[in-house]
Protein backbone atom coordinates (compact mmCIF):
# COMPACT_ATOMS: atom_id res chain seq x y z
CA UNK A 1 0.00 0.00 0.00
CA UNK A 2 1.40 3.40 -0.99
CA UNK A 3 1.70 6.31 1.45
CA UNK A 4 -1.16 8.11 -0.29
CA UNK A 5 -3.43 5.04 -0.15
CA UNK A 6 -2.74 4.81 3.58
CA UNK A 7 -2.98 8.58 4.09
CA UNK A 8 -5.28 10.34 1.58
CA UNK A 9 -4.43 13.65 3.23
CA UNK A 10 -1.23 13.59 1.15
CA UNK A 11 -2.99 13.30 -2.22
CA UNK A 12 -2.48 17.01 -2.97
CA UNK A 13 1.29 16.80 -2.48
CA UNK A 14 2.55 14.36 -5.10
CA UNK A 15 4.73 16.71 -7.15
CA UNK A 16 8.44 15.91 -7.16
CA UNK A 17 10.99 18.32 -5.64
CA UNK A 18 13.09 20.13 -8.25
CA UNK A 19 16.29 19.53 -6.29
CA UNK A 20 16.22 15.73 -5.85
CA UNK A 21 13.43 13.19 -6.37
CA UNK A 22 11.68 11.85 -3.30
CA UNK A 23 13.66 9.02 -1.71
CA UNK A 24 16.82 9.75 -3.73
CA UNK A 25 20.26 8.93 -2.22
CA UNK A 26 20.78 11.21 0.75
CA UNK A 27 17.02 11.38 1.31
CA UNK A 28 16.38 7.68 1.89
CA UNK A 29 17.54 7.36 5.48
CA UNK A 30 17.60 4.12 7.45
CA UNK A 31 18.55 3.32 11.02
CA UNK A 32 18.44 -0.02 12.83
CA UNK A 33 19.23 -0.33 16.54
CA UNK A 34 19.40 -3.78 18.13
CA UNK A 35 19.89 -4.00 21.90
CA UNK A 36 20.79 -7.14 23.87
CA UNK A 37 21.41 -7.80 27.54
CA UNK A 38 25.00 -8.91 28.11
CA UNK A 39 25.92 -9.75 31.70
CA UNK A 40 25.38 -6.62 33.81
CA UNK A 41 24.49 -4.13 31.06
CA UNK A 42 22.67 -3.63 27.78
CA UNK A 43 24.79 -3.39 24.63
CA UNK A 44 24.03 -2.02 21.18
CA UNK A 45 24.87 -5.19 19.22
CA UNK A 46 23.21 -4.33 15.91
CA UNK A 47 23.71 -0.95 14.24
CA UNK A 48 22.90 -0.13 10.62
CA UNK A 49 22.70 3.47 9.41
CA UNK A 50 22.24 5.31 6.18
CA UNK A 51 22.41 9.07 5.78
CA UNK A 52 20.85 11.36 6.85
CA UNK A 53 20.23 9.23 9.96
CA UNK A 54 23.26 8.63 12.14
CA UNK A 55 24.05 6.95 15.46
CA UNK A 56 27.63 6.66 16.70
CA UNK A 57 27.52 4.36 19.73
CA UNK A 58 25.63 3.54 22.91
CA UNK A 59 26.65 5.32 26.10
CA UNK A 60 26.21 4.28 29.74
CA UNK A 61 26.11 7.59 31.59
CA UNK A 62 23.02 7.20 33.76
CA UNK A 63 24.38 6.89 37.32
CA UNK A 64 21.03 5.70 38.68
CA UNK A 65 20.77 3.02 35.99
CA UNK A 66 24.30 2.24 34.71
CA UNK A 67 23.13 -0.86 32.84
CA UNK A 68 20.93 1.31 30.59
CA UNK A 69 22.19 1.76 27.00
CA UNK A 70 21.67 5.40 25.93
CA UNK A 71 21.58 6.34 22.24
CA UNK A 72 21.10 9.68 20.48
CA UNK A 73 19.89 9.84 16.88
CA UNK A 74 21.58 12.51 14.76
CA UNK A 75 20.39 14.04 11.49
CA UNK A 76 23.25 14.93 9.16
CA UNK A 77 20.90 17.14 7.10
CA UNK A 78 19.92 19.34 10.04
CA UNK A 79 16.25 18.42 9.82
CA UNK A 80 13.61 16.73 7.68
CA UNK A 81 13.33 17.93 4.07
CA UNK A 82 10.73 17.55 1.34
CA UNK A 83 11.00 14.16 -0.31
CA UNK A 84 12.72 12.55 2.68
CA UNK A 85 11.85 8.90 3.29
CA UNK A 86 13.19 7.87 6.68
CA UNK A 87 12.89 4.49 8.44
CA UNK A 88 13.89 3.60 12.01
CA UNK A 89 13.88 0.10 13.51
CA UNK A 90 14.45 -0.49 17.23
CA UNK A 91 14.70 -4.05 18.56
CA UNK A 92 15.12 -4.57 22.32
CA UNK A 93 15.99 -8.13 23.32
CA UNK A 94 14.94 -10.07 26.44
CA UNK A 95 15.57 -8.12 29.67
CA UNK A 96 17.51 -5.45 27.76
CA UNK A 97 17.05 -1.80 28.80
CA UNK A 98 17.56 1.18 26.49
CA UNK A 99 16.99 4.91 26.24
CA UNK A 100 16.72 6.48 22.77
CA UNK A 101 16.40 10.20 22.05
CA UNK A 102 17.44 12.72 19.40
CA UNK A 103 20.37 15.09 19.37
CA UNK A 104 18.04 18.11 19.21
CA UNK A 105 14.54 19.11 18.18
CA UNK A 106 13.44 17.71 14.81
CA UNK A 107 12.88 20.57 12.36
CA UNK A 108 10.46 19.86 9.52
CA UNK A 109 11.68 22.37 6.94
CA UNK A 110 9.45 24.46 4.71
CA UNK A 111 8.26 22.60 1.60
CA UNK A 112 7.13 23.70 -1.85
CA UNK A 113 6.76 20.16 -3.25
CA UNK A 114 5.97 16.63 -2.07
CA UNK A 115 6.14 15.62 1.61
CA UNK A 116 8.31 13.74 4.14
CA UNK A 117 7.75 10.30 5.66
CA UNK A 118 9.22 8.64 8.74
CA UNK A 119 8.32 5.05 9.62
CA UNK A 120 9.23 3.49 12.94
CA UNK A 121 9.16 -0.18 13.88
CA UNK A 122 9.67 -1.02 17.55
CA UNK A 123 9.93 -4.58 18.87
CA UNK A 124 10.27 -5.41 22.58
CA UNK A 125 10.94 -8.95 23.79
CA UNK A 126 10.04 -10.42 27.20
CA UNK A 127 11.21 -8.23 30.08
CA UNK A 128 12.53 -5.52 27.74
CA UNK A 129 12.39 -1.86 28.76
CA UNK A 130 12.63 1.07 26.33
CA UNK A 131 12.37 4.81 26.91
CA UNK A 132 11.93 6.37 23.45
CA UNK A 133 11.81 10.08 24.15
CA UNK A 134 12.78 12.21 21.13
CA UNK A 135 13.13 15.97 21.46
CA UNK A 136 10.13 18.02 20.17
CA UNK A 137 9.10 18.24 16.53
CA UNK A 138 8.92 21.75 15.01
CA UNK A 139 6.98 21.95 11.72
CA UNK A 140 7.90 24.97 9.59
CA UNK A 141 5.55 26.83 7.26
CA UNK A 142 3.97 24.61 4.55
CA UNK A 143 5.69 21.48 5.83
CA UNK A 144 4.04 18.07 5.43
CA UNK A 145 5.05 15.14 7.60
CA UNK A 146 3.67 11.62 7.71
CA UNK A 147 4.82 9.35 10.55
CA UNK A 148 3.85 5.72 10.95
CA UNK A 149 4.84 3.74 14.05
CA UNK A 150 4.31 0.00 14.49
CA UNK A 151 4.93 -1.56 17.89
CA UNK A 152 5.21 -5.25 18.75
CA UNK A 153 5.55 -5.79 22.50
CA UNK A 154 5.77 -8.83 24.74
CA UNK A 155 3.38 -9.00 27.73
CA UNK A 156 6.17 -8.41 30.29
CA UNK A 157 7.90 -5.59 28.41
CA UNK A 158 7.56 -1.82 28.88
CA UNK A 159 7.69 0.98 26.32
CA UNK A 160 7.50 4.68 27.19
CA UNK A 161 7.20 6.75 24.01
CA UNK A 162 6.60 10.50 23.91
CA UNK A 163 5.81 12.66 20.89
CA UNK A 164 5.90 16.43 21.47
CA UNK A 165 4.62 18.67 18.66
CA UNK A 166 5.09 22.44 18.58
CA UNK A 167 2.85 24.85 16.68
CA UNK A 168 5.86 25.96 14.62
CA UNK A 169 8.58 28.57 14.98
CA UNK A 170 6.69 30.58 17.55
CA UNK A 171 9.33 33.29 17.90
CA UNK A 172 10.48 33.40 14.28
CA UNK A 173 9.86 36.88 12.83
CA UNK A 174 6.34 37.84 13.82
CA UNK A 175 5.61 34.26 14.79
CA UNK A 176 4.79 31.17 12.78
CA UNK A 177 2.10 29.15 14.52
CA UNK A 178 0.10 26.41 12.82
CA UNK A 179 1.32 27.48 9.39
CA UNK A 180 2.26 23.93 8.33
CA UNK A 181 0.11 21.97 5.87
CA UNK A 182 -0.09 18.44 7.29
CA UNK A 183 1.03 16.55 10.36
CA UNK A 184 -0.19 12.94 10.28
CA UNK A 185 0.85 10.43 12.94
CA UNK A 186 -0.42 6.86 13.19
CA UNK A 187 0.55 4.34 15.88
CA UNK A 188 -0.41 0.67 15.76
CA UNK A 189 0.44 -1.64 18.65
CA UNK A 190 0.16 -5.40 18.95
CA UNK A 191 1.63 -8.18 21.03
CA UNK A 192 4.61 -10.12 19.69
CA UNK A 193 2.25 -13.00 18.87
CA UNK A 194 0.09 -10.72 16.70
CA UNK A 195 -2.82 -9.79 19.00
CA UNK A 196 -3.96 -6.23 18.26
CA UNK A 197 -3.79 -3.79 21.17
CA UNK A 198 -4.78 -0.39 19.78
CA UNK A 199 -4.49 2.06 16.91
CA UNK A 200 -4.35 5.84 17.28
CA UNK A 201 -4.13 8.45 14.53
CA UNK A 202 -3.48 12.16 15.00
CA UNK A 203 -4.14 14.32 11.93
CA UNK A 204 -3.60 18.09 11.96
CA UNK A 205 -4.33 20.19 8.84
CA UNK A 206 -4.42 23.81 10.06
CA UNK A 207 -5.39 25.15 6.62
CA UNK A 208 -8.48 22.92 6.39
CA UNK A 209 -9.86 23.03 9.95
CA UNK A 210 -9.22 25.34 12.87
CA UNK A 211 -6.94 24.04 15.58
CA UNK A 212 -7.93 26.94 17.84
CA UNK A 213 -11.40 25.54 18.50
CA UNK A 214 -12.37 24.54 22.02
CA UNK A 215 -11.62 20.87 22.47
CA UNK A 216 -8.76 20.99 19.99
CA UNK A 217 -5.84 23.27 20.92
CA UNK A 218 -7.67 26.42 21.97
CA UNK A 219 -5.06 28.94 23.15
CA UNK A 220 -2.34 26.30 23.52
CA UNK A 221 0.64 25.93 21.17
CA UNK A 222 2.29 22.66 22.25
CA UNK A 223 0.92 19.11 22.32
CA UNK A 224 2.44 15.99 23.87
CA UNK A 225 1.19 12.46 23.34
CA UNK A 226 2.82 9.97 25.72
CA UNK A 227 2.22 6.24 25.38
CA UNK A 228 3.05 3.83 28.17
CA UNK A 229 2.76 0.17 27.19
CA UNK A 230 3.41 -1.92 30.29
CA UNK A 231 1.94 -4.80 32.33
CA UNK A 232 -1.40 -3.97 33.93
CA UNK A 233 -0.06 -3.99 37.50
CA UNK A 234 2.33 -1.13 36.67
CA UNK A 235 -0.23 0.80 34.63
CA UNK A 236 -2.84 0.70 37.41
CA UNK A 237 -0.45 1.86 40.12
CA UNK A 238 0.76 4.76 37.95
CA UNK A 239 -2.78 5.68 36.88
CA UNK A 240 -3.83 6.01 40.52
CA UNK A 241 -1.21 8.73 41.04
CA UNK A 242 -2.17 10.84 37.98
CA UNK A 243 -4.81 13.54 38.30
CA UNK A 244 -6.24 15.67 35.53
CA UNK A 245 -4.73 19.12 36.06
CA UNK A 246 -4.87 22.48 34.30
CA UNK A 247 -3.65 26.04 34.64
CA UNK A 248 -5.22 28.86 32.60
CA UNK A 249 -2.28 31.25 32.94
CA UNK A 250 -1.97 32.92 29.47
CA UNK A 251 1.83 32.61 29.51
CA UNK A 252 2.49 29.30 31.30
CA UNK A 253 -0.89 27.56 31.09
CA UNK A 254 -1.38 23.85 30.44
CA UNK A 255 -3.84 20.96 30.72
CA UNK A 256 -2.89 17.32 31.31
CA UNK A 257 -4.63 14.01 31.91
CA UNK A 258 -4.13 10.25 31.57
CA UNK A 259 -6.42 7.52 30.24
CA UNK A 260 -6.25 3.74 30.03
CA UNK A 261 -5.44 2.19 26.67
CA UNK A 262 -7.64 -0.59 25.25
CA UNK A 263 -6.94 -4.27 25.91
CA UNK A 264 -4.98 -3.54 29.10
CA UNK A 265 -2.15 -2.23 26.93
CA UNK A 266 -1.20 0.55 29.35
CA UNK A 267 -1.82 4.28 29.54
CA UNK A 268 -1.88 7.34 27.32
CA UNK A 269 -0.95 10.71 28.86
CA UNK A 270 -1.77 13.88 26.93
CA UNK A 271 -0.57 17.41 27.64
CA UNK A 272 -1.25 20.74 25.94
CA UNK A 273 0.50 23.95 26.93
CA UNK A 274 1.37 27.48 25.93
CA UNK A 275 5.14 26.92 26.10
CA UNK A 276 7.23 23.85 25.30
CA UNK A 277 9.12 24.05 28.59
CA UNK A 278 5.91 23.57 30.59
CA UNK A 279 4.81 20.61 28.47
CA UNK A 280 8.22 18.97 28.65
CA UNK A 281 8.22 19.36 32.44
CA UNK A 282 4.89 17.51 32.59
CA UNK A 283 6.24 14.72 30.36
CA UNK A 284 9.31 14.46 32.60
CA UNK A 285 7.08 14.26 35.69
CA UNK A 286 5.18 11.36 34.10
CA UNK A 287 8.46 9.68 33.14
CA UNK A 288 9.60 10.14 36.75
CA UNK A 289 6.66 8.02 37.87
CA UNK A 290 7.11 5.33 35.24
CA UNK A 291 10.77 4.42 35.69
CA UNK A 292 10.69 3.91 39.50
CA UNK A 293 7.51 1.84 39.21
CA UNK A 294 8.84 -0.44 36.48
CA UNK A 295 12.58 -0.62 37.25
CA UNK A 296 12.96 0.67 40.81
CA UNK A 297 15.36 3.34 39.56
CA UNK A 298 15.08 7.14 39.48
CA UNK A 299 15.08 9.41 36.44
CA UNK A 300 18.33 11.41 36.19
CA UNK A 301 18.29 15.19 36.61
CA UNK A 302 17.82 17.09 33.34
CA UNK A 303 20.86 18.18 31.39
CA UNK A 304 21.26 21.94 31.63
CA UNK A 305 21.91 22.24 27.88
CA UNK A 306 18.83 20.27 26.72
Amino acid sequence: MSAVEAAPELARYLDEPKQLPAGAPGKNGFLRLGFQRQEDRTTLVDLERRTPLLVQQALHFDDAMPELACVYVISTSGGVLQGDRLAIEIDVGPDAQAYVSTQSATKIHEMDANYAVQTQQIVLAEGAYLEYLPEPTIPYRHSRLLTRTRIAIAPTATLLHAEVLLAGRKYYGDGERFAYDVFSSLVRAETTDGRELFTEKILVEPGRSSVRDTGVMGAFDVFANVLLLTPKKHAERIFETIEATFDLDPERGYAAAASRLPNDAGLVYKVVGVESETVRDKVRAFWSRVRPEVTGREVPPPFLWR
